[in-house]
C-alpha cells in the first residue's frame, strides 16, 4: 500500500524508495507476492473441486489465507501495537477475520486474494509512473576521470575539486560542471533540458554536469564541487519535491485520517445497534465487514498524490523542473505572468548600436572623438557584469589597464561612479544625471542609453540594443490562447521608448520601465493584491537579478537558470534552457493534472459513498464489495496515470 511520503511501503512491508534508482530486493517480493497469490488461488480450486472434509477445508483454507495474506495480518497488528490501526491493513484484517469467525471461508480468502492482487496492479501502475523521475535520477554520475600528472584516476564526482582537470571519453556522462579546454564533441543535453539536438561545445565553452558526451574526448576544468552542480541542484530539487504539497493533497492525507475511523465506529454501531431492534446478528455482521471493506480508503490515498507525481515528471520531460505539488495546483490558477525583459524576453545580448559625442555649441565640434568615448564608458565598467557593461567592454575590444581604475561604486539600476585615469566618471542612464546635477540632453529612443560625464563635464551618449528572442511572442500567443492568461505585464529599467517597443511587438498588456529592483517587489506585490480570490500570479525571470520577486511572486520561473546558485535557491520552477514556449506548456500539464486530481476525487467519493449505502442495506455482498474497493483503486490509478501521455502544446 504506497503512502503518500516520498517512500513507498509495498504490501509485505518493505520500504521502496522512490528516489534511488531500481530495488532489486523489491522485485523479487514482487515475484514472491505472485507465487504467493498463484499458489493460495490454486488451493483454493482444489478445496472447491475435491470437497474434503470439514475439518481438513478449514484446515486448507486457513493455509491459503496464510499464504496469500500473512502480511497484512502481520502489518494489521504491528500497526496496531503503535495505534495506527486506521489504515486498510486493519480493515482489510478485520473483514477477513470476521468472515473466517461467521464460517464465511471462501469469502475470507477471496477477499485477501482479490485485495492483494488489486494492490499488486496498483502499485505496479505506481511503478510505472516513477520511471520518468527514476530516468531522471539516473543523470546521476558514477564516476569521474581525474588527469594527475598525466595520469588519469577514476573516482567519485564528490571527491573532486573546483581547478582539477577531468577526461570524458565518448558515451560518459560529464560528472561535473566545467569548461572545455581542449577538445570538441556534441554533448547530449537532454536529461538537463529536454533538448533533443545535440550542441556542440568546443575549447572554451562551459559544459554542465549529467550530460552525455556524444562523441570525441572532452578535457575539462572543473569549475565546481559535485554539490554544487547542475545535476546535484536537480537532484535535490526532485527529491525535496514531495515535501511541498498541494492544498488537495493535503486535505486528503488529513481527510483520511479522520475518514477512517468514522468509518471504522460505523461498521461496530452497524453491527452492534440493528440487531437489538430487527435480531439477525450474524446478517448485520456480515454487513459490518462489508462496509468496512468498501470503505478502504485506498484510492484517494493513492491516486491524488500519484497525479501530482506523474505531472511533476511529465513535466521533467520537457525539461521543466516544478519543485513540489503546490507549485503545479498555484500553476493551474495563474491569470496574470509577470516578465522581466533583459535576458527574459530579450535575447540580454546588448550590442553597441551607436556612439555620439557631445557637440561644442559655439565651435561645431564634438567635445571627444567616439574611441575616447567608448574607451572612459568602458572603463569605468571594467568590474561589472551587467549586460550593457559587457557590451561596452565587448564594443571596445582592447585590454583595460585595472591599474587606471579607482574607486568604484555602482548605484542600482542607475549607473556607475568611478575613477578613471584620475579623472572623476560618471556613467548611467538619464536620473543618474538628474541626481548629480549634469546638464544633458534626453535622448528619446528605443534603445538603451549610456550618457558619459568626466569631471561633470558631459561628454555624451552611447545607445545600445537588445533584440526580441525568437520565441518570445508565439509563447505570449500561447499564453492568451491556450493557458487562458488574462493579465501579461512587463517590468524593466529601460526608458520608455524601449520598453514599449518590445511590448508593442510581443502583445504584453501592461508595462512598467524605468524600474529599480526594489521597485519591481513593489509593483509585483501591488499585482498580488488585485489578484482575485482563488488566481495566482506568476514572475519569469533570467534568475540571476531577481531573486526577490521570484520568491514574492505565487510561483516564480528562473529561464535557463541550472548554473545559477540564486535561481535555484529562489524560484519555484526552473526551465532548464532559455524556451519561453515552455511556460504556457507547464501551465498547461498543471491544468491537465489538477483535472485529473478533481475527476478522481469526485469519482472515488461518489462510488464509495454509494456502495457504503448499498453494503449497510445487505444489497452489496463481501465479493461486490472487494471488486469495488479494488476496483476504484485500479481506474483511479490509471486515470491518474493519463497525465504521462500528455502531450501539451507540441503538436499545437
Amino acid at each position: 500500500m504506497c503512502n503518500t511520503d516520498s517512500t513507498c511501503v509495498t504490501e509485505n512491508g518493505c520500504n521502496h524508495n522512490d528516489g534511488r534508482g531500481h530495488n532489486h530486493g523489491h522485485k523479487h517480493s514482487e515475484k514472491f507476492l505472485i507465487f504467493r497469490l498463484t499458489f493460495a488461488f490454486l488451493l483454493f480450486i482444489l478445496i472447491l473441486a475435491f470437497k474434503p472434509s470439514k475439518l481438513l477445508e478449514i484446515i486448507l483454507f486457513v493455509v491459503a489465507f496464510t499464504v496469500a495474506g500473512y502480511d497484512i495480518v502481520f502489518n494489521a497488528f504491528k500497526n496496531l501495537m503503535l495505534r495506527h490501526f486506521a489504515d486498510e491493513n486493519f480493515l482489510m484484517t478485520i473483514a477477513a477475520l470476521g468472515a473466517f469467525g461467521i464460517g464465511e471461508y471462501h469469502e475470507a480468502l477471496m477477499v485477501m486474494i482479490l485485495y492483494q492482487t488489486g494492490e499488486a496492479l496498483c502499485h505496479s501502475a505506481v511503478e510505472k509512473s516513477r520511471k520518468s523521475i527514476s530516468d531522471l535520477m539516473d543523470i546521476k554520475p558514477e564516476f569521474a576521470n581525474v588527469l594527475k600528472d598525466e595520469t588519469i584516476l577514476k573516482t567519485s564526482p564528490d571527491k573532486v575539486k573546483p581547478g582539477e582537470t577531468i577526461i570524458v571519453r565518448p558515451g560518459e556522462k560529464i560528472p561535473l560542471d566545467g569548461t572545455v579546454i581542449e577538445g570538441f564533441a556534441y554533448i547530449d543535453t537532454s536529461n538537463l533540458t529536454g533538448e533533443s539536438v545535440p550542441l556542440r561545445k568546443n575549447t572554451g565553452d562551459n559544459v554542465l554536469s549529467g550530460s552525455v558526451n556524444t562523441d570525441g574526448v572532452l578535457k575539462i576544468k572543473v569549475t565546481k564541487e559535485f554539490g554544487k552542480s547542475a545535476v546535484s541542484k536537480i537532484l535535490d530539487m526532485i527529491e525535496n519535491a514531495a515535501a511541498k504539497k498541494a492544498k488537495t493533497e493535503n486535505f486528503i492525507t488529513k481527510f483520511a485520517k479522520i475518514y477512517t475511523p468514522v468509518v471504522v465506529c460505523l461498521a461496530i454501531f452497524l453491527a452492534v445497534l440493528p440487531p437489538l431492534f430487527f435480531g439477525g446478528f450474524i446478517v448485520w455482521f456480515k454487513r459490518a465487514l462489508v462496509f468496512l471493506v468498501i470503505s478502504c480508503p485506498c484510492a484517494l490515498v493513492i491516486s491524488v498524490p500519484l497525479s501530482f507525481f506523474a505531472g511533476i515528471g511529465r513535466a521533467s520531460k520537457f525539461g521543466i523542473l516544478i519543485k513540489g505539488s503546490c507549485y503545479l495546483d498555484a500553476l493551474s490558477r495563474a491569470k496574470t505572468v509577470v516578465f522581466d525583459k533583459t535576458g527574459t524576453l530579450t535575447e540580454g545580448v546588448f550590442k553597441v548600436a551607436g556612439i555620439h559625442p557631445a557637440i561644442l555649441g559655439d565651435i561645431n565640434t564634438p567635445v571627444v572623438d567616439k574611441q575616447e568615448l567608448l574607451k572612459i564608458a568602458a572603463c569605468a565598467e571594467i568590474f561589472s557584469n551587467h549586460p550593457v557593461a559587457q557590451s561596452l567592454k565587448s564594443a571596445y575590444g582592447k585590454e583595460i589597464n585595472h591599474n587606471d581604475v579607482s574607486d568604484v561604486h555602482e548605484i542600482a539600476g542607475k549607473g556607475v561612479l568611478a575613477k578613471v585615469s584620475g579623472d572623476d566618471i560618471i556613467i548611467g542612464n538619464f536620473p543618474i544625471m538628474e541626481m548629480y546635477n549634469i546638464t544633458c540632453e534626453n535622448v528619446n529612443s528605443a534603445g538603451t542609453i549610456v550618457y558619459v560625464v568626466r569631471n561633470k563635464q558631459y561628454l555624451g551618449y552611447i545607445e545600445i540594443s537588445d533584440t526580441v528572442k525568437n520565441c518570445a511572442k508565439i509563447a505570449i500567443d500561447k499564453l492568451y490562447t491556450y493557458a487562458k492568461i488574462r493579465t501579461t505585464v512587463m517590468l524593466t529599467g529601460d526608458n520608455k521608448n524601449a520598453a514599449l517597443k518590445i511590448a508593442n511587438i510581443l502583445g504584453i498588456n501592461k508595462v512598467h520601465y524605468n524600474l529599480l529592483p526594489d521597485e519591481k517587489v513593489k509593483i509585483t506585490e501591488e499585482l498580488l493584491e488585485t489578484q482575485k480570490p482563488g488566481e495566482t500570479l506568476i514572475f519569469v525571470g533570467d534568475g540571476v537579478n531577481d531573486a526577490p520577486v521570484l520568491t514574492r511572486a505565487d510561483v516564480g520561473i528562473a529561464m535557463g537558470a541550472l548554473g545559477s546558485d540564486a535561481a535555484i535557491e529562489a524560484c519555484d520552477v526552473v526551465i532548464t534552457d532559455d524556451k519561453l514556449e515552455k511556460i504556457p506548456e507547464a501551465i498547461m500539464i498543471a491544468k491537465k493534472t489538477m483535472s485529473i486530481v478533481k475527476q478522481n476525487i469526485v469519482f472515488v467519493l461518489v462510488v464509495k459513498f454509494l456502495f457504503l449505502a448499498l453494503g449497510a442495506f445487505g444489497f452489496v455482498s463481501m465479493w461486490g464489495a472487494v471488486f469495488a474497493d479494488v476496483g476504484v483503486s485500479i481506474l483511479a490509478v490509471f486515470n491518474a496515470l493519463r497525465i504521462r501521455a500528455f502531450n501539451g502544446l507540441i503538436s499545437r
